[in-house]
């Protein structure tokens, strides 16, 4: 005759052993194993604990319209110059030429953030001064929001020369953050929000080049302009003016931050966990393959558990 099963139910098995004895022992290494071995081997896998992260944000940039403008008109160090300081035109003296200058920033996405800068200058000089070399500083001001708030002045720097006299120069680039540390992930960052150049300042050592870079690179946070293209062209006609067009895009930037606490925690409970899931199915199988087949002793208890309807 046939048998066919008509019902079941669960049984739960309970071993109980004393305290002082091998399977607790076991027991107890057991568990030991299983949440800790999880944590060690994930620390020794480096990473565990996030040092820094990143993010994308696209910086709220404006042109502070300061500008200082140094041309060489020969190769025996002769130059003329200009600037948006009251203080450097009255020491340029006869050295000074004031140019017509043309500025438009864009929003060219219409997302309510400037992303391009259109610079153009039209420098008047005399029919016997030709340029061989150019150096422009554009200050910005610089802001960012999602994480930390950073707001500062910086500025992008130009240079080019050539042995041949121009009568144009191009330049095309963009206008990246570079970071020496990583930003916090929250607070206010406004340590250089300062003019880059001191406007203010009577001496002529405020508006050295030399000098302006110095105290510019020396900070944690700067713009630089990222490889730019410039374009010389040359055949100046007499009596025209030297132009000079800078077109300076604001890019979207990857920025380097110290993650906090929970951001840390999250990342962290992340890789634990998948590998404790695996700790957890070995030391499983391997306690009920001790137990059921009583390579410790223990007293095996049969529970049988109650229907759930």
């Amino acid at each position: 005759m046939a048998f066919y099963e008509i019902y079941s139910h669960p049984a739960l098995i309970r071993y109980k052993a004393g305290v002082c004895t091998s399977a607790t022992v076991f027991a107890v290494v057991v568990v030991c194993l299983t949440y800790i071995s999880p944590l060690l081997v994930a620390y020794r896998s480096q990473g565990f604990w996030m040092k820094r992260n990143t993010y994308e944000e696209q910086a709220v940039v404006r042109f502070q319209y300061e500008t200082l403008l140094v041309a060489a008109t020969d190769t025996n160090g002769d130059y003329v110059a200009w600037s948006t300081f009251h203080h450097l035109n009255n020491m340029l003296g006869k050295k000074l030429r004031i140019p017509a200058v043309s500025v438009r920033e864009e929003d060219q996405n219409q997302d309510g953030k400037l992303d391009r800068l259109i610079f153009q200058l039209q420098l008047p000089l005399k029919n016997e001064e030709n340029v061989y070399s150019v150096q422009l500083l554009l200050t910005f001001s610089y802001q960012l929001f999602t994480k930390s708030t950073v707001v500062m002045q910086s500025l992008a720097y130009v240079q080019h020369s050539s042995s041949v006299s121009g009568a144009k120069l191009f330049i095309s680039g963009d206008l990246r953050l570079q970071q020496r540390t990583p930003l916090s992930h929250r607070g206010l960052f406004n340590i250089y929000n300062v003019s880059v150049i001191q406007g203010s300042s009577p001496f002529a050592s405020a508006y050295d080049l030399d000098n302006i870079m110095r105290r510019y690179q020396g900070r944690n946070l700067t713009t630089v302009l990222s490889c730019p293209t410039l374009v010389w062209t040359t055949g100046r006609a007499a009596g025209s003016p030297f132009h000079l067009i800078a077109d300076i895009h604001y890019p979207m930037e990857v920025i380097s931050y110290y993650p906090g606490f929970w951001e840390t925690i999250k990342f962290a409970w992340i890789q634990y966990v998948s590998i404790l899931l695996i700790f957890l199915w070995v030391f499983e199988r391997i306690q009920t393959f001790v137990f059921q087949n009583q390579v410790l002793t223990t007293v095996p208890i049969s529970i049988e558990k109650p229907h759930q309807p």
